[in-house]
């Protein structure tokens, strides 16, 4: 029997960094943001605000001290998961089949990490039910309250880019923008005088970069109805992510591992799970802003 049908085996490290390599080309935190190792039980980030500009001091001159205070950001690893049934046929291919087979499963888990990874540091909300969580709380783009809301106006785009762009705390860089698909649609049809003013941004294309900005184009922006229209911030120095590296693999032969009421065995199944410690951090939320498309107006009655 093959070495990969082993009960819970760790996938082998360089395809758990294959798998983060897709992550990154899939999801927009993963392009804009830096990343870094997380442990199972989280860690802290201390960041330092100096409010003062640096001393030039004369020899003999007394050095006075400048003003600082101290702020640690909890990095705390969230569990998810991902499985699915094939036919026990997989039980008894070739080490060669097999292998092709985790190879498919393991690009398609890459897209649903990639998006889940999006979907809670965004929106605080489970990506499965889309309903909020109390594990992330207020540790997402739309539930921290320190991060600067700008109302989209399709009609002023441009100046709501420059909005959210000033709404970012003086002492960051914009790094990079994230946007919805109808965002970066209503700048693709954006003209001055009949002429594109973002023509690289046509037939949903996904330029990478805008006006030398970093900017990612992803449906997860306006996941599960989302109003979100696009992200803007310090990506880079004032976000940051990471990845517990060992990922379980397991093949469940027996039983009714997703509650569907069909033993495996009886239909000649098995079911593949993968479980991923994911964790990230808004390190300070005054680096970023995000567009937000407005409220509807209700409609007035008739005075028939």
């Amino acid at each position: 029997m093959a070495e990969t049908l082993k009960k819970g085996e760790l996938f082998a490290p360089e395809t758990v960094k294959d798998l983060f390599n897709k992550v990154a080309g899939r999801s927009s935190i993963a392009k804009l943001a830096g990343t870094m190792p997380i442990p199972f039980n989280g860690n802290q980030i201390f960041t330092f605000s100096m409010d003062d500009e640096a001393n030039i001091v004369a020899e003999g001159e007394n050095k006075p001290a400048g003003s600082i205070s101290v702020t640690p950001v909890t990095i705390q690893p969230l569990k998810i998961e991902y499985g699915a049934r094939i036919t026990d046929e997989f039980l008894y291919a070739s080490e060669e089949k097999q292998l092709d087979i985790l190879k498919s499963f393991n690009e398609g888990y890459a897209k649903k990490v990639a998006r889940a990874l999006d979907i809670m540091a965004f929106h605080g909300v489970n990506p499965r039910t889309n309903s909020p969580s109390a594990l992330i709380g207020t540790r997402s783009i739309d539930t921290n309250p320190g991060v600067t809301t700008i109302k989209f106006d399709a009609t002023s785009i441009e100046e709501n880019i420059e909005d959210a762009i000033a709404a970012v705390a003086e002492q960051y860089d914009v790094t990079g923008m994230a946007v919805s698909k109808t965002f970066s649609s209503t700048l693709a049809s954006l003209t001055v005088n009949g002429v594109k003013q973002y023509p690289e941004l046509g037939w949903g294309a996904n330029p990478g970069k805008v006006k030398g900005l970093s900017v990612d184009v992803n449906s997860t922006v306006s996941f599960g109805g989302s109003k979100d229209m696009a992200v803007v911030g310090d990506f880079e120095s004032a976000f940051k992510w990471g990845y517990a590296k060992e990922i379980p693999l397991e093949i469940i032969k027996y039983g009714d591992p997703d509650s569907t009421g069909k033993d495996l065995k009886a239909y000649n199944q098995v079911y593949l799970r993968c479980e991923t410690y994911i964790g990230w951090g808004i390190l300070d939320p005054t680096a970023f802003a995000r567009i937000v498309a407005q409220e509807a107006e209700p409609a007035k009655a008739s005075s028939k």
